[in-house]
């Protein structure tokens, strides 16, 4: 009797062990599943004006979105911003704005941007965008894009008590960032930021002989940290909108342009054919992102560099443009983790 209850407990620890294995190594548990990440940006110059007796007004607009999706297609987390560039021009064509300006976006500018005090829910436009944020998380392609909508209004009551400004734009970019995710080393409870920032300083006068041009060139990252703050995964990209005017002041680019980004355009921005190692703009931004993951914010702003360029010959190799920008916007992207 005695030695049958004893192989019975045997037994008995034996069953346990191999559960307790099974439960280790079929799967990392929901604590730490892999997730894509996806970045989106809709850009946009259509509120931009001819100048007269007021000045001109050449806005470039860009809606950005950046989310982390789960196998089943369920966003995990969603980070919305959104960065407005407004460069004024005469109607001799002389730009007027500071050409070294640079703008953030408008979750850096916080209650600065100034909706609160319109808003008819007392809420500035970063509070808008985060509630919409929290609100599409757990929703899928289908659902967000079944959010109902009037006039580009929300008309869901639970979103318009914290959303009353226009989310049409906002839930195309929702669904494009879902589309665009790739499994770039993400887990479903890391935290994801956007960093975003634009220049101007590439825009020049209208002359007798050639239009003037004012060039928005705004930069784009979205970053996943871990609990540490070590980067899992990261999208870097960037959109160049440019709105050309004449002497008399009157804006000669189509206003319903759509720009895409480069990591859209891909080998039709041209950079390859320029480059000393024959990769494209959105290759040698891949190629950082990736160099970037597994090491934390501060050993990013550690890479050596020289006016911009990278000078570590490992990260040279697959890099040769400027990237001080996607140093700059991964840091931000750190700040406004979520």
């Amino acid at each position: 009797m005695k030695k049958k209850l004893s192989l019975l407990l045997v037994l008995l620890l034996v069953v346990t062990a191999l559960a307790a294995c099974g439960g280790n190594t079929d799967t990392e548990g929901p604590e730490s599943d892999a997730v894509k990440t996806g970045l989106a940006i809709l850009t946009t110059v259509a509120s931009s004006t001819d100048a007269g007796e007021d000045l001109g007004l050449a806005q470039g607009y860009s809606n950005i979105v950046a989310v982390i999706v789960d196998e089943d297609g369920v966003i995990a987390n969603c980070a919305i911003d959104a960065i407005q560039t407004n460069v004024n021009f005469d109607a001799q064509g002389h730009i007027t704005s500071d050409l070294s300006m640079v703008t953030v976006g408008k979750q850096e500018l916080g209650d600065s941007y100034g909706m609160k005090k319109a808003s008819t829910i007392g809420k500035e436009w970063f509070e808008q965008a985060n509630f919409l944020a929290e609100y599409v998380i757990g929703m899928t392609r289908a659902e967000v894009l079944a959010i109902p909508m009037d006039q580009g209004l929300a008309s869901d009551s639970d979103l318009s008590s914290g959303v009353t400004m226009h989310v049409n734009d906002y839930v195309a970019t929702i669904v494009a960032a879902m589309d665009a995710a790739q499994d770039l080393g993400a887990n479903s409870t890391d935290t994801l930021g956007i960093g975003t920032y634009s220049l101007i300083d590439g825009s020049v006068d209208a002359t007798a002989d050639e239009p003037g041009n004012v060039q928005v060139y705004a930069h784009f990252a979205a970053v996943t940290f871990d609990e540490d703050g070590v980067i899992t995964s990261a999208v870097l990209d960037a959109s160049q909108a440019d709105i050309g005017f004449g002497l008399d002041g009157v804006i000669t680019t189509d206003l319903a342009t759509v720009y895409p980004s480069k990591d859209v355009i891909k080998d039709g921005y041209g950079m390859k054919k320029a480059s000393s190692i024959g990769k494209e703009w959105y290759e040698q931004a891949a190629f950082f992102a990736s160099y970037v993951v597994g090491k934390t914010v501060d050993e990013v702003k550690g890479i050596a560099m020289d006016k911009g360029l990278v000078t570590d010959a490992d990260l040279a190799s697959g890099v040769t443009m400027h990237a001080n920008m996607f140093v700059t916007n991964i840091a931000k992207a750190f700040d406004f983790a979520k």
